[in-house]
């Protein structure tokens, strides 16, 4: 018997103004994949992750999670049902600090639920949450006000807030952006343990060859049409994609 896809979504589109954001489109995902979204820029990838996460109502098309229809939900009760996400742009309670930032998401109801209100001091819990993503557990950075963070700190922040939500599907739009290439290699084990402890992994990405290494599936947007989809060799062999990207990123992601 064929298992259920824990992500269903089914000839999705998004107008804005006449402009075809995301055109029709589909795929599955099955529970513990790691899967990619890329494109050039402005090809409909964040669009798509809005309309799935339920922060823009689709024109038509469908979203199943866990076999139960989603399509235009609102975001928190996405959470509920156990989808986080990250931001392209981070989104931190900045006058907070940053540990805090990862107390709020620990009182959820899916968090409580999911850990029978047994998380202790969620504060300790919240630290090693931080430290689980490159934050330094002896150094001042915890508790400092989440708007001194720099870029990456953040980014890593975005991630920690993911994790505290107890997801089944984590959502991250671009996470690299920004990352140096220490800080990215610093986060690849993480990433690789979330997909090792089952969780299912989309990520949306610029950074090809760093996306590559995690991911074992990608689709390919390209003026919010999905035109290519396989594993990273077989989309990057593509002539269609080769043309989308006009050498540029391909070159970068096809290295080694």
């Amino acid at each position: 018997m064929e298992q259920e896809p824990v992500l269903k979504v089914t000839d999705l589109s998004k107008s804005f103004g006449g402009v075809k954001a995301v055109d029709g489109v589909s795929f599955t995902l099955q529970a513990g994949e790691t899967f990619g979204i890329i494109g050039p820029n402005g090809s409909g990838k964040s669009t798509l992750i809005n309309l799935i996460t339920g922060f823009v109502k689709p024109d038509r098309g469908r979203v199943f999670f866990r076999g139960r229809e989603i399509t235009g939900i609102p975001p928190y009760q996405a959470v509920t049902f156990g989808i986080a996400r990250s931001f392209q742009m981070a989104r931190p309670f900045y006058n907070l600090a940053v540990f805090k930032n990862l107390v709020i998401p620990l009182y959820s109801p899916r968090a409580k639920r999911l850990k029978g209100g047994k998380y202790g001091d969620r504060d300790e819990v919240a630290i090693h949450l931080l430290e689980e993503v490159g934050f330094e557990r002896d150094s001042l950075v915890p508790y400092k006000l989440a708007g001194t963070l720099p870029h990456g700190y953040l980014k890593r922040l975005e991630l920690a807030r993911c994790l505290a939500l107890e997801p089944d599907l984590i959502i991250l739009d671009e996470l690299f952006s920004g990352m140096s290439m220490s800080e990215v290699a610093g986060i690849l084990p993480l990433l690789e343990k979330i997909s090792a402890e089952g969780k299912t992994l989309i990520m949306v990405e610029h950074r090809l060859k760093e996306l590559f290494r995690v991911v074992k599936r990608v689709i390919v947007l390209n003026f919010g049409r999905k035109i290519a989809e396989g594993t990273p060799e077989e989309v990057m062999g593509s002539p269609e994609v080769k043309e989308a990207y006009l050498g540029g990123e391909v070159a970068e992601g096809a290295g080694s």
